[in-house]
């Protein structure tokens, strides 16, 4: 039971390893998909000033 466990635990540790090395890399792996969207959205706004 305890050696499930262990691997349970290291399991989890690497994979916060891997997704922090992939938060820090994978924009200069895979930039398109870190970049926001590029497309102007344009809304009319109407003020109630009195």
């Amino acid at each position: 039971m305890w050696r499930l466990i262990k691997v349970l635990l290291i399991l989890a540790v690497l994979a916060g390893i891997a997704l922090i090395a992939f938060a820090y890399v994978g924009p200069l792996i895979l930039p398109g998909d870190f970049q926001p969207p590029s497309h102007q959205v344009e809304e009319p706004v109407e003020l109630n000033l009195q």
